[in-house]
Order: C-alpha cells, then sequence, then structure tokens
C-alpha cells in the first residue's frame, strides 16, 4: 500500500541537454511546477461556477446563519464547497455529492457550535427578570410614573408625596390651595 502511494506520487522528467547546470536544472523543476500546479483543482471555499467545473456532482443545503462559523468548520473536514446567497442572510450551500459523508460530520459539528452559542448568549432566568424590573422602572420614570417630590409641602406640613405624573401634581396643588382658602374664610 505504502508502494502504491509512492509510485503514484512520482513523476518521471527526462530532459536532453549537453550540459546539466544548476540554472538549467532549476529552469526545467519550475516548468514542471507550474505544470502540474495548472492541473490541481481548487479546494475548500470557491464560487458556483467553480465547484461545478470539477465535474462531479453536487449537492446542496439550505443554510441560514454564520457562513464564516461554517468556513472554520469545513476548514477542519477538508470539504470542497460554495455559498450562494438567496436572501439576506439566508444561503444555498453546494457541495461535492462524493463528499457527502464528510459534508454531513461538518454539518452536525457546525450546528452543535451554533446551538452552543445560543445557549451561551442567553441570560439566567434571575438575571431576565432584574433586566426586565430595570426596563419597567425606566420606562416609567419616563411617563411620569410615582416619584418623590420636595418641593411641595402637603397638609400637616408634609413635604414628601408621591407625584403620578401627568397633570396630578398641579390638581392636587390647586385642591389644596382651595382647601387653604377655604379655612382662612371661617
Amino acid at each position: 500500500m505504502v508502494d502504491e502511494d509512492i509510485s503514484r506520487r512520482s513523476i518521471a522528467i527526462t530532459v536532453k541537454t549537453a550540459k546539466l547546470s544548476a540554472r538549467a536544472l532549476a529552469y526545467v523543476l519550475a516548468t514542471v511546477g507550474k505544470k502540474l500546479s495548472k492541473h490541481e483543482l481548487p479546494h475548500g471555499k470557491m464560487s458556483v461556477k467553480k465547484l461545478m467545473s470539477h465535474g462531479a456532482a453536487a449537492s446542496s443545503i439550505e443554510l441560514s446563519g454564520d457562513t464564516a462559523l461554517f468556513d472554520r468548520v469545513a476548514r477542519k473536514w477538508n470539504v470542497d464547497y460554495a455559498f450562494y446567497k438567496t436572501e439576506p442572510n439566508k444561503y444555498l450551500l453546494f457541495f461535492k455529492s462524493n463528499q457527502a459523508d464528510a459534508m454531513t460530520a461538518c454539518f452536525a459539528e457546525y450546528s452543535k457550535k451554533v446551538l452552543k452559542r445560543e445557549k451561551a448568549e442567553k441570560l439566567p432566568i434571575r438575571e431576565q427578570i432584574e433586566k426586565a424590573r430595570e426596563a419597567i422602572s425606566k420606562k416609567e420614570r419616563q411617563n411620569g410614573a410615582p416619584t418623590k417630590s420636595n418641593d411641595f409641602v402637603g397638609r400637616g406640613g408634609t413635604t414628601g408625596r408621591a407625584d403620578f405624573g401627568g397633570n396630578a401634581a398641579k390638581v392636587a396643588e390647586r385642591s389644596l390651595c382651595r382647601r387653604q382658602e377655604r379655612e382662612h374664610e371661617r
């Protein structure tokens, strides 16, 4: 099995030359390297057109969400794939059909990471309740909900009272003034 791998990777090069110098050998190796690199198919993320030009059948899956996270996972599994954007944040993920097993494993790992990330973003219930309380109190303050006011002297000389927002303070002040006028008239 090792011999087959070595024989498959070995290349025979014949060169006709009168004198083989280091420069001539470097030129030959550079030329062979260029020829070999032209015949290699690209791997990893590519355009849909390049993926289809590989000659292998392609399959697709709908993907919504973070494509960068999928890129990291796909590099690990060494799969060839391409994204085609259908809507904002919605993609068709094309891949070679002969890599279906690797893509299944890759997609399983990607979905685990997405679920883990969503779970990490959720706050504990107590913190959610506290945030809701803060939001309600902030909304009440903006709408003129009960707040303490020390600039008003009420019955019996009290200075603190609840202000129920809007016209409530003015109405209470007017009614107090009327009561005081009635007491002075007696």
